[in-house]
């Protein structure tokens, strides 16, 4: 049987970072991808999807700045990000936290961000397998790191096994692995089969690859575009982020499984008083167009599907992880990461950060030869920006467009009455409803810093 120190289950953002922080830490990194084909990457790699991008402060949490990427990786620089309501909107040109970035964020071409960091990856000596499925993780917990046979035994979708001392999971929102995984370290009646199901632990993700006309793109090339209460559902939202040449993601997000039938239909700019039920991605991209564009361009003329970019035919579909973060049981030698655990926000769409930051924790531990000390890091770490995004997504889960109107007006008479400062630091200048929104800011977010894990450790039984 094949040994190795550290096994990896995903080859994306958190994959690549924990092997090539396990690599630099002496060990041996073996990173099993299952791989796909996508339509502006040869061969296989993983199911990469383009994000919005990084934020300023994101890149210091990430640790990588966009100096250190190869030709292609950046995609445009950013200024501003926007958000706009049925009626309100606001624009918002500094995060407000401390950044060693000194623009307002950055876009990025995912598969090759993925492909720069496998190339470190195996640069620093791990070996990364593309086309290699994984189909159950065995553990013996009576071995311990460093003993003769292996703690755990991978088992192949090709009938071959692989032995490693510590297994790091980066497989993704989907958890195909990992849930099978954690589920023998958890009780039956709090599985994480169930805890962590596709269809009610995910947001589902779709966007079109679209060259814009070129007044278009220069409205939007430096910024980050997002529409809140025009579409039905918790933390459902369109958005236009710019790439280059011209060529725009316009996408959105939203649960799974809605029924039509609990919301107006009237109330929202994205739904039609005829439809039966929730419209389809494509559909609400086109209307999105359409609403916005439609009065002065043919869309489907002007705004055409680029067809060789993204995974197929210039669209994308794929699950956000929107639950809370979950602890790894680490007495068995075994740490979750990235998206696997949770750490995407459904609120902003934002992970690849935290992606990269928690594997790189995990691979550091791995090569160390203890991972005890992963839930403590990851919460020093990420638990400050983990929070902010819970105690956002909390406070919005139940907004309806009225809401979102005047949450946004708020927020935009507070960037008015701003000094510099902060978006929250001078609700006191700008009125009555700005003062409600930063002290139930506050408020939740205490509330959520005592308990913002979805599984904590001690749920792990041994």
């Amino acid at each position: 049987m094949e040994r190795v120190d550290v096994a990896i289950v995903g080859g994306g953002p958190t994959g690549s970072s924990a092997a090539h922080a396990a690599a630099t830490g002496g060990a041996d990194a073996l990173v099993l991808e299952k791989g796909v084909p996508r339509a502006d990457r040869e061969g296989l790699g993983p199911d990469s999807t383009d994000a919005a991008g990084i934020l300023d402060y994101w890149v210091d949490i990430m640790g990588i700045h966009p100096d250190e990427f190869g030709d292609g990786v950046v995609q445009r620089e950013l200024n501003r990000a926007e958000f706009r309501g049925p009626d309100e909107s606001a624009t918002l040109t500094s995060t407000g936290i401390d950044s060693s970035y000194d623009k307002f964020g950055y876009t990025f071409h995912r598969a090759r961000f993925d492909d720069w960091l496998r190339d470190r990856a195996e640069e620093a000596g791990a070996e990364y397998r593309a086309g290699t499925s994984v189909r159950g993780v065995d553990t013996d917990l009576s071995v311990g790191s460093g003993d003769e046979e292996p703690r755990h035994t991978l088992e192949l979708a090709d009938g071959g096994t692989v032995g490693a001392d510590f297994v790091v999971l980066a497989d993704g929102p989907q958890r195909t692995v990992t849930n099978r995984v954690l589920d023998e370290y958890l009780p039956a009646d709090a599985a994480a089969s169930d805890r962590l199901a596709s269809r009610t632990a995910n947001h589902i993700a779709y966007q079109e690859y679209r060259r814009v006309p070129e007044a278009v793109f220069e409205e939007v090339n430096d910024a980050l575009v997002f529409w809140w209460g025009v579409m039905p559902g918790e933390t459902a939202y369109p958005w236009i982020f710019p790439n280059a040449d011209r060529v725009c993601r316009v996408g959105l997000t939203m649960p799974i499984g809605l029924d039509i039938e609990e919301f107006d239909r009237d109330a929202y700019a994205l739904l039609d008083a005829d439809d039966e039920s929730i419209p389809r991605g494509g559909e609400y991209v086109r209307r999105l167009l359409e609403w916005q564009y439609g009065d002065e361009y043919d869309i489907e003329e002007e705004f055409p599907v680029v067809d060789d970019a993204g995974k197929r035919n210039g669209t994308e579909t794929y699950p956000i992880s929107s639950t809370r973060p979950i602890d790894s049981p680490v007495e068995a030698g075994i740490a979750v990461a990235g998206g696997a655990m949770g750490t995407t926000s459904a609120f902003h769409e934002g992970g690849d950060h935290v992606a990269v930051r928690t594997g790189a924790i995990a691979g550091e531990l791995a090569a160390e030869g203890d991972l005890a000390a992963y839930n403590r890091r990851w919460k020093e770490a990420i638990g400050d920006e983990t929070v902010r995004n819970v105690t956002m997504a909390d406070m919005v889960a139940e907004y309806e467009p009225d809401d979102w109107n005047r949450v946004i007006g708020a927020a935009d008479a507070m960037l008015a009455a701003e000094t510099g400062d902060s978006l929250l630091s001078q609700p006191y200048r700008s009125g009555w409803e700005s003062l409600k929104l930063m002290l139930g800011y506050k408020w939740n977010k205490r509330r959520v810093k005592k308990d913002y894990v979805g599984i904590d450790e001690s749920e792990y039984v041994y």
